[in-house]
Order: structure tokens, then C-alpha cells, then sequence
């Protein structure tokens, strides 16, 4: 089955609706209903989808171990658009999760040409963000990580090239460093389960991302000795390639379980119970037990001139140590969803949705809900003009890039690689 999507296209349009029907990803609403605090970039329909995200809301309601993870390929200076990954990752570790940051410098370097220095450089800028941002946890480059490098080879005996051309869309002309990158990315999913034990690992990213998502998902799972199912009257712990003591040893675990050729059936226990007791059999035996990852997506924000966001138009974003005067250029030059004369915006209002400015202050600039639904009144109502509406969004712009900036200068001492 074809993907629909190259997670490498800087213009590529995401079809919703295909993505949520044709692959399984869930809305997200349902679950983060049950979170203890519902984040603004969830209230908001900015992260709008969803895979296993309910194993990572029961962790956070419970303060039981789960991980968070996601990968930046260092092609350039982060910019606006990375933003979101950035907070959701921050949010997360700030409820209790084990944070890591793969930069993803194999992918640079294969996909784009980049050069390890420049990779370096950049990769650099990333770290110094997150780590502004409040990000607490672990980094790494992937040329420079050899567990890694040895869970991207184990990974690698799980999947062919029939795997890759039809998620990827890999034909004849893909080279093999290509291939390598995206093994690479496999292995950095599950990696922080290698590295701090298996547990819930959640990965937020855009929703172009989720063949990388797909791939890990079906690897992690080749990759376990056991399948733990509930047939109703008992848990059935089948085989898949577990040595024949790691099978006695489940059969030991569980007093009234019956043990067969290939599989173990234990009545009167909880699936749940089972599954970790058998995670840990696996682990002793030389398995790796990891958990599936589960993923959430959010919507891209449109660039400040419409259309995708992206860094090969540069009026389209801004970076975070881009002039003042550059960026007030960029804020200033936005399309907004004003009308065409004063009087029209005075009796009609704006059209906020279709607004570059107004979407700004909804993803990033207004933290408080209250003032983004005052934002919204004023423009609906007439009340207010882009041109007023842009020069009072400036103002959070420069006070936001200026103390991300001291921030960054702070903690650069924490990226030296």
C-alpha cells in the first residue's frame, strides 16, 4: 500500500481525512479528555490525531514511566516551524516523561547533501531551543551514537526493500544511505526503551511523518520473542522466535498455567499483568521486550504568506535569531483575513480562519485562551484593523525571540558535542 506521503517534501499537501480512514490514526479528543491538564496545542485543534496515545494519558494520570522522543534532521536553522514539535516535547517531559532528542544527522546528511559540519552546526541550534524552551533530558547526533547504530542493524533484519518502495515509494534510484536513514530513524523511536527500559514512548510529530511511525510500530513488534493475547478464559503467550527455556520460564512464572509446543495459556490473570511479566522473561533471555510507540500529529501552521510553511521561502517564516527589522518585515507583509476596504472591515469584521496573523498568536503567541477569544471578538466584531492586529502581534513576536534568544545564549554550554 502506498504511503500518500514523502516525509522528506517541504510542499507536500497532508489529505486529513485519507490519513485518518486509510492508516488508523484516531482523533485525539477523546483521550486528552482524560488527561489531568489539557495542553493548549490539544484545546485548540492544533494536535488533532493519534496512535496508543491512551497507554501515555495513563501514565501521566498515574506517574508511572513513559518516554518522549522526537528526531530534528539539522538541513538548516530552526525556524517557527519547528516550534510545535518543540513545545509538545516540553510539555510532556514537564508531566513526567524521559525526554531524548535524536538529531538526525544521517537523514541530513543522506537526503539533503548536508555536511557533517554543517550538520553539527546546525544540530547545535536545535539543542540550544529545546533546551531554552525548558526541554529537560537526553541528546544525541546518529553518526556519533553506536548503540544506536547496533539497534538500526537489529532493526534492519525486520524489514526488505518490498517494505520500504511501498511505504516510501523507494524504487531503483534510492540509494542505500537513503534506506540507512530511515532504519536509523527506526531505531531512534525505540531507542530511549533500549537505553532507560521498555515503557509507553511517545513521539509528536507533523502527520507527514507517520510512514516512520507505521515502520517502527510493525519493527518493535517483529522484534519481541512473545505475542500476549486474551482469549476470554486465559492470556495465550505464544512463540515467535523465543529460545525454548525463555517458553519454561514463562510457564514457571504463572502456577495453573498449561504449557504447550509453542505457547503457554495462563488462566485467571489480567492481560496486563501477563504481558509485563512476559516483557521481563524476554529482557533476561536477550530480548529487547519494547513496548509499541505510540504518536501524536498536529496540523502545520501556514506560512506567514499563506501556503505551507517552509524554509526555502523565507517570507514564509522566521528564525529565532533573524533581525528585528526582518522580522518586523515578515509580520508587517502577512496575509491577513481582513477585507478589502476599512468601511468593509469595520461592518463585516475579518475572517480570522483564513488569517496568517491571527493563526500565529493561536499556535504560539497567545498562551491564555481568554485573550485569544478577545483577539478573536475584536476581529469578528470590526473592531479591529490588520494593520492594528499586526503591530500588537509584532510586539509578543520580539518579546517571545528576545527571550528565547538569552535563553539559547544560557544553555549553550549544555549542546557541546
Amino acid at each position: 500500500m502506498q504511503s500518500g506521503m514523502n516525509p522528506w517534501s517541504n510542499n507536500e499537501a497532508v489529505d486529513t481525512e485519507k490519513l485518518f480512514s486509510e492508516f488508523g490514526i484516531e482523533p485525539i479528543g477523546p483521550v486528552a479528555e482524560t488527561l489531568p491538564d489539557v495542553p493548549a496545542f490539544m484545546r485548540r485543534g492544533i494536535v488533532i490525531g493519534h496512535r496508543d496515545y491512551q497507554r501515555i494519558a495513563e501514565a501521566i494520570r498515574n506517574r508511572t514511566p513513559f518516554h518522549v522522543l522526537s528526531g530534528f534532521m539539522p538541513s538548516g536553522l530552526p525556524h517557527l516551524g519547528h516550534l510545535m514539535v518543540m513545545k509538545e516535547m516540553v510539555w510532556h517531559v514537564q508531566q513526567g516523561g524521559n525526554g531524548y532528542v535524536a538529531i538526525a544527522d544521517r537523514e541530513a546528511h543522506a537526503v539533503r547533501g548536508v555536511s557533517w559540519e554543517k550538520c553539527r552546526e546546525y544540530g547545535k541550534e536545535y539543542l540550544k531551543c529545546l533546551y531554552a524552551l525548558g526541554f529537560e533530558g537526553t541528546h544525541y547526533f546518529q553518526s556519533r551514537n553506536d548503540r544506536l547504530k547496533d539497534l538500526a542493524f537489529e532493526s534492519s533484519t525486520k524489514v526488505n526493500f518490498s517494505d520500504l518502495a511501498a511505504i516510501y515509494g523507494f524504487g531503483q534510484e534510492t540509494s542505500l544511505a537513503h534506506a540507512v536513514s530511515v532504519i536509523t530513524q527506526v531505531a531512534d523511536i525505540i531507542y530511549p526503551q533500549l537505553d532507560a527500559g521498555p515503557a509507553p514512548t511517545i513521539v509528536p510529530v507533523g502527520l507527514d511523518q507517520d510512514p516512520h511511525i507505521r515502520l517502527t510500530r510493525d519493527v518493535a513488534y517483529k522484534l519481541r520473542m512473545f505475542t500476549v493475547e486474551d482469549r476470554g478464559a486465559y492470556i495465550s503467550v505464544r512463540s515467535k522466535n523465543a529460545p525454548e527455556e525463555a517458553l519454561a520460564a514463562v510457564h514457571k512464572a504463572f502456577s495453573g498455567s498449561k504449557k504447550y509446543e509453542g505457547h503457554v495459556d495462563v488462566p485467571g490473570a489480567s492481560l496486563g499483568r501477563v504481558g509485563e511479566v512476559v516483557r521481563g522473561i524476554e529482557i533476561e533471555h536477550g530480548g529487547f521486550g519494547f513496548c509499541s510507540p505510540s504518536s501524536t500529529y498536529h496540523i502545520f501552521m501556514p506560512g506567514l504568506q499563506g501556503g505551507k510553511m517552509s524554509s526555502s521561502v523565507p517570507e514564509s517564516s522566521f528564525g529565532f535569531y533573524e533581525s528585528e527589522k526582518a522580522i518586523r518585515k515578515k509580520i508587517m507583509a502577512g496575509l491577513t483575513g481582513g477585507r478589502m476596504t476599512l468601511e468593509e472591515q469595520k461592518r463585516l469584521g475579518g475572517e480570522p480562519g483564513r488569517c496568517s496573523i491571527f493563526l500565529l498568536n493561536l499556535f504560539h503567541m497567545l498562551e491564555d485562551d481568554a485573550e485569544l477569544a478577545e483577539l478573536r471578538r475584536r476581529c469578528v466584531g470590526g473592531e479591529l484593523t490588520c494593520g492594528q492586529c499586526k503591530k500588537e502581534t509584532l510586539e509578543r513576536v520580539l518579546a517571545f525571540v528576545g527571550d528565547l534568544r538569552e535563553k539559547m545564549d544560557a544553555v549553550e554550554h549544555m549542546v557541546e558535542v
